[in-house]
């Protein structure tokens, strides 16, 4: 059943290679590199939005698998601006991924 307290974030939206015709809505300096749905989740947490994530396709995507979180709205923010949000947290658990990986 559809909850209209929250926001529906497909990983397709935050995807580098994906064409806005293909689902993207973020510019292309904003997003990430084929996002997971653990980086898009850990990124949500960051910025307490109660994500719940879920694996799926989008409706725009008949190949490869994707998924998306589910995150409570805020009263203030529209959902492009919390895209951007998530955006640019997202890049930030990226970043510190990365650097996690050649300490180790």
């Amino acid at each position: 059943m559809k909850s209209y307290d929250r926001f529906v974030i497909w990983l397709d939206y935050l995807d580098s290679e994906r064409k806005r015709s293909e689902g993207r809505r973020v510019p292309l300096d904003s997003c990430t590199r084929s996002p997971t749905l653990e980086e898009l989740t850990l990124a949500c947490n960051r910025l307490s939005l109660e994500p719940e994530a879920q694996p799926g396709r989008h409706p725009s995507n008949t190949g490869r698998q994707s998924g998306y979180v589910s995150v409570k709205k805020t009263q203030k923010e529209a959902k492009q601006k919390t895209l951007m949000l998530i955006a640019r947290e997202l890049s930030q658990v990226r970043g510190q991924r990365a650097a996690m990986a050649k300490k180790v």
